[in-house]
């Protein structure tokens, strides 16, 4: 039986730059959520693709956290990671940071944990590369991330209210 492959988090890592534009705000001058969403979703996709090297799709993201605004002007980035993985799927976890460029303050802005499942050419969930932890803060997130998705299989088939 061959041995699965394992994969190092930092051969995945995504650092992805975005510069608000008036079109990405709302009357108040600050960055729509939903931008912030979808490139989130971005730069998760492409750790998710990097990891697998396979085409992927968001499964979920199960918790999004807007923690400071962020303005018309301001540079933005996103850093994405892989956390844990299982067969097919795996976890990817974004941070988001914005920049001041007046100031050059950086905020953390928001964070984010994602799923993807990595599909085959047949379109069906395929399975991936393992995850090589070479340190004790991808352990640390890989623990976490197992906790995580446990919640997430125990809550899979709850009806929603």
């Amino acid at each position: 039986m061959a041995t699965k492959i394992s994969k190092p988090v930092s051969a995945s890592q995504v650092v992805m730059t975005e510069l608000v534009l008036p079109s990405h705000t709302n009357a108040l001058g600050s960055v729509f959520g939903g931008t912030i969403m979808s490139w989130i979703d971005i730069a998760a996709a492409i750790a998710a693709q990097r990891h697998s090297n396979k085409e992927v799709v968001t499964a979920s993201i199960d918790r999004l956290d807007f923690v400071a605004p962020v303005y018309k002007g301001w540079v933005v980035n996103l850093h994405a990671s892989v956390n844990f993985v299982s067969k097919t799927s795996m976890e990817v976890g974004v941070r988001v940071d914005a920049e001041n460029p007046k100031t050059g303050e950086t905020f953390h802005t928001a964070s984010a944990y994602t799923t993807f499942v990595a599909l085959g050419s047949n379109g069906k969930p395929t399975e991936i590369p393992g995850l090589l932890l070479e340190t004790e803060d991808e352990k640390r997130r890989y623990e976490e991330a197992q906790v995580r998705r446990a919640g997430r299989l125990k809550n899979r088939n709850k009806p929603t209210t």
